[in-house]
């Protein structure tokens, strides 16, 4: 059971939480296609805001919306102009009052669906798909997960006939319902066709009670939120930051391409037994 059903449904009320906290009552239909309406907007339209997810509370009138971001500073935007914009589009397309909360994401790296986004964007680049699931499987390793997985499908590296490959290193429970596993799904658009990404992050076992608010230990980032500057040039500083860490990476890629190099000629040596 725990091979084909989505790691987080499973968990859901166990050791997960709901990503939409609302009751539907005889409008259930309706909230739920406004929620995924909601959700793809923001996605498309913050393409490059490191959105990890969007948590949607909803009152009477009002629709709180919280989104997970690993770059808070492209999300508020200068001055907290940005926000002010989204928040009006949102008001638009839904007819309701909107309100915008943005929590920051300090570790991407433990995050499945900023882990996928990120192996997304560097095959759309055309780097070596291995080279990009081993640093991926390694920089999320060295923040202290307890296993990763990654699996990709599709015309790998352009080949004529789409096969499926993975990585994993760790350990990876999917039957142990108390285990808590982040699971993300993100397409790669190549000029070869798409190639699908599927990350499995271990975050450790949780024992006990557990709170299920899906923004129980985020931090906000509510002061910058409508001022704007402090938040959003701090947003940016640390997002140099990361990019100091992603040059180091690909410092260290030299010995995947090493390993690369090993694996071909195990295969050779496969091929003339």
């Amino acid at each position: 059971m725990g091979q084909k059903i989505n790691p987080v449904g499973l968990r859901l009320g166990i050791v997960r939480g709901w990503d939409s906290s609302w009751y539907g009552g005889r409008t259930f239909a309706d909230k739920l296609v406004e929620d995924h309406k909601i959700r793809k907007y923001i996605d498309a339209r913050i393409q490059k805001g490191g959105i990890a997810k969007v948590v949607i509370e909803r009152t009477l009138k009002r629709i709180t919306l919280t989104i997970h971001t690993a770059r808070p500073g492209v999300v508020i935007g200068k001055g907290g102009t940005e926000v002010d914009k989204i928040k009006e589009e949102l008001k638009k397309l839904t007819n309701k009052d909107v309100q915008i909360n943005i929590f920051e994401i300090k570790r991407p790296e433990m995050d499945a669906k900023l882990v996928g986004e990120s192996i997304a964007q560097q095959l759309e680049a055309r780097i070596s798909y291995r080279r990009a699931m081993k640093q991926a499987i390694a920089s999320t390793m060295r923040v202290g997960s307890e296993g990763i997985k990654v699996k990709l499908s599709g015309r790998l590296a352009g080949a004529d006939m789409a096969r499926t490959e993975q990585y994993k290193e760790g350990r990876i429970p999917l039957h142990t319902l108390r285990a808590d596993i982040d699971y993300a799904i993100s397409e790669a658009q190549t000029v070869y066709g798409k190639i699908g990404i599927k990350v499995w992050i271990f975050k450790g076992e949780v024992y006990g009670k557990r709170d299920l608010s899906p923004n129980v230990g985020m931090v906000s980032n509510a002061p910058g939120e409508n001022k704007g500057g402090g938040s959003g040039a701090g947003g940016d500083r640390r997002r140099g930051g990361g990019g100091r860490g992603e040059r180091r990476d690909d410092r260290g890629g030299r010995g995947e391409r090493q390993d690369r190099g090993g694996d071909r000629g195990g295969d050779s040596r496969r091929a003339r037994k």
